[in-house]
């Protein structure tokens, strides 16, 4: 049909008076209070830790490359790698597994690389598994890195004469059987190792155990796991999955006294589905944007039941609350290897990080450790890696941002956002937490889950003050933006100018699909 001129030109003066939307306009307010004067827990530094497990390119290709690579390394394990990591500050590094842990058999790793046997990994992609990455690579790697290691026992195919020996191996400075075999494989000294769990996803591939054999097992396991010198083990006893607070429950009852931690697990699927599709890591539209950004502030519901659970038999906190294992979990990769897990790591997963940081923050009289899964090259990674090439990934970015939070003193947030909705679904749309380090300052740090409206934060500081404000945001033109070995600085942070402090008030812009970081001075 043909549009008479006129009619046409009054449509074109009345659309050219409406101003256009602008993503970075806000639309929205809201306002948050920081509560100083009523500071609570530390917020352990090991909340930033990590896991590498046995799975795909996340040891071999991302950590382990052989002391005969062309890539350039210190005794095999990538020196790109490790600078990367470092400036994470990673405060501890969980590892064989994972599933893997519980197939693992520790002297299959020590000695010559050429004389180790080379075993099957039926958990992940049905590869061979040569061993050349063992116990003295990965504490090689951990020390490298300043980092605490957290060895995972096999309870599901081991024994515990196995566990005993492979402490005693690792942390004996006497005149031992295996010390003395430590000696014999080139390390005089034995190494601090605190952390083991004893266990993992005993109620899955860890052994299909119902909670309360898996509480007897644990009971005897943790007995034999004997303390030499002045290496003092702190014992993680295998968790729950998601919201099965049974497990917990059993766990505490029969074992809570035997354990100073407890696992918990819980992966950010978008379809909620371990069956079928996962959803696309990228190429999603904005249900799945906010559906994954729902799913993971499940994490909160499930972390506060476990808890509660826990202060039935624990009120004085003494058992930790370990979320060993989490993240978000896509369908991998096209064309990539089947059961190797690798997906790429979109702005999306740079909120999830930052909304679990938040949540662990919330919870940190209880929350003492987190490892995120994993490391390099599989499902929620820091680092992707393509032979001698290596990049950064926006999760990467939000775990540099928050590592002002590490050790520093919690600080109670009053917050009041509206909610960022599509559909039926809606979720908060600002996302916070606050912490003061030992020098005084604060930090603040913020996450605007809608991908298309900016919003204001008008925020008050009680019991303290702030002159200046500086900080950095991590944003990017599209939902699933994301850092490829072709542009690998899509999504980095930026320095930030949305925050103005007036009159004592701080008012912050956030930017779309944005997270935000602060420091108040």
């Amino acid at each position: 049909m043909k549009i008479p001129c006129t009619l046409l030109a009054l449509a074109c003066a009345f659309a050219a008076a409406i101003p256009a939307f602008a993503a970075d306009t806000p639309v929205a307010s809201a306002t948050l209070t920081i509560r100083a004067d009523t500071p609570g827990p530390v917020i352990n530094k090991n909340i930033y830790g990590h896991f590498a497990e046995h799975l795909g390119r996340c040891v071999y290709e991302g950590i382990w490359v052989g002391e005969d690579s062309t890539i350039p390394n210190t005794r095999g394990i990538r020196n790109d790698v490790v600078a990367a990591l470092k400036n994470l500050n990673v405060p501890v590094l969980r590892w064989p597994g994972g599933c893997f842990a519980d197939e693992y058999h520790w002297k299959d790793g020590i000695g010559s690389r050429e004389k180790r046997p080379k075993v099957y990994n039926s958990h992940w992609g049905g590869v061979v598994e040569n061993n050349h990455f063992g116990t003295h690579e990965f504490l090689d790697l951990c020390e490298q890195l300043g980092t605490e290691p957290y060895l995972a026992i096999n309870v599901g195919s081991g024994t515990v004469q196995e566990m005993m020996q492979w402490i005693e191996y690792v942390t004996s400075d006497g005149p031992t059987p295996m010390a003395d075999l430590r000696r014999a494989n080139g390390r005089d000294k034995p190494w601090k190792v605190k952390y083991m769990g004893i266990g993992n996803e005993s109620w899955g591939c860890g052994g299909s155990m119902r909670p309360e054999f898996y509480a007897d097992l644990y009971r005897q396991f943790q007995e034999f796991a004997k303390n030499y010198g002045d290496n003092r083990i702190y014992k993680i006893a295998s968790g729950s999955n998601a919201d099965d607070y049974n497990w917990t429950d059993v766990m505490m009852k029969y074992a809570g006294k035997k354990m100073h931690g407890l696992s918990l697990h819980y992966y950010t699927l978008p379809t909620g589905s371990w069956t079928g599709s996962k959803g696309k890591a990228t190429g999603f539209d904005e249900a799945q944007w906010i559906t994954t950004l729902r799913r993971t502030l499940l994490m909160d519901k499930f972390v506060a039941g476990h808890s509660a659970v826990m202060d039935k038999y624990d009120p004085e906190k003494k058992v930790a609350l370990i979320v060993d294992e989490w993240g978000t979990w896509y369908d991998q990769e096209p064309g990539s290897t089947p059961g190797f897990l690798y997906q790429q790591n979109s702005l999306r997963d740079a909120l999830v990080a930052a909304i679990n940081f938040n949540i662990f923050h919330t919870h940190a009289e209880r929350v003492t450790m987190a490892n995120i899964a994993q490391t390099i090259n599989v499902l929620q990674a820091m680092i992707l890696t393509d032979k001698e090439k290596m990049i950064l990934t926006p999760t990467y970015h939000v775990f540099e941002m928050y590592k002002v939070h590490q050790d520093a003193t919690f600080l109670p947030l009053e917050l009041k956002t509206p909610d960022y909705a599509l559909g039926e679904e809606k979720i908060p749309m600002v996302s916070a937490t606050a912490s003061r380090n030992a020098a005084g300052q604060i930090h603040l740090s913020l996450a605007n889950t809608n991908p298309r409206e900016a919003i204001t934060v008008t925020t008050t500081l009680t019991g303290s003050t702030a002159k200046k404000v500086t900080g950095r945001v991590l944003t990017a033109p599209a939902m699933d933006s994301h850092n490829t070995f072709a542009a690998p600085n899509v999504v980095a942070p930026k320095s930030f100018d949305g925050a103005k402090l007036e009159g004592g008030k701080l008012t912050i812009t956030l930017p779309a699909k944005s997270v935000v970081a602060l420091a108040l001075e």
